[in-house]
């Protein structure tokens, strides 16, 4: 088992993150270029994530196929001013993928955002743990960018 935990700072109010974080325009967006996601079975993933179980196909750089995961959203309670959005993943290569996502507020009108991801996935633990960690970073960067653009790039 490992553990990837990796906060950032957005220049946006907490309530903009959380309106933000529950759409599935926003997974799509701040995971490109490194990974793009597509619905397995056909059907498109919702404007806005429910608590469910969903099917993604993966693809690395958006061309290499690397199989399916299983995205398991849930909301659990917030505690205190922080909110939480969990994705208790699995798929065929990685047994668990425990991933919850805090929204807290930070200093002047700003928000901290963790990404806390708990894997196992037998002997590929460290490898998919570093990319996790690549992953989670590239993330962040895009997730900046997005909050110090006001989400231009999510509006149609």
């Amino acid at each position: 088992m490992a553990q990837v935990v990796l906060t950032t700072s957005l220049s946006c109010t907490p309530d903009e993150a959380w309106a933000k974080v529950k759409t599935s325009a926003l997974l799509q967006h701040i995971a490109a270029p490194l990974i793009r996601f597509t619905p397995k079975g056909g059907k498109a993933f919702p404007a806005v994530w429910e608590p469910g179980e969903y099917r993604a196909w993966m693809w690395l750089f958006g061309v290499l196929p690397i199989g399916w995961q299983a995205v398991v959203i849930s909301a659990p309670e917030p505690q205190g001013d922080t909110r939480f959005v969990r994705d208790n993943g699995y798929g065929p290569l990685i047994s668990r993928w425990d991933h919850w996502i805090e929204i807290s507020p930070g200093v002047n009108s700003t928000t901290t955002y963790t990404d806390r991801v708990t894997i196992e996935a037998g002997p590929l633990t460290p490898l998919i743990a570093g990319f996790a960690r690549l992953f989670y970073a590239h993330r962040q960067r895009r997730w900046r960018k997005l909050a110090r653009t006001g989400f231009a790039a999510l509006k149609g």
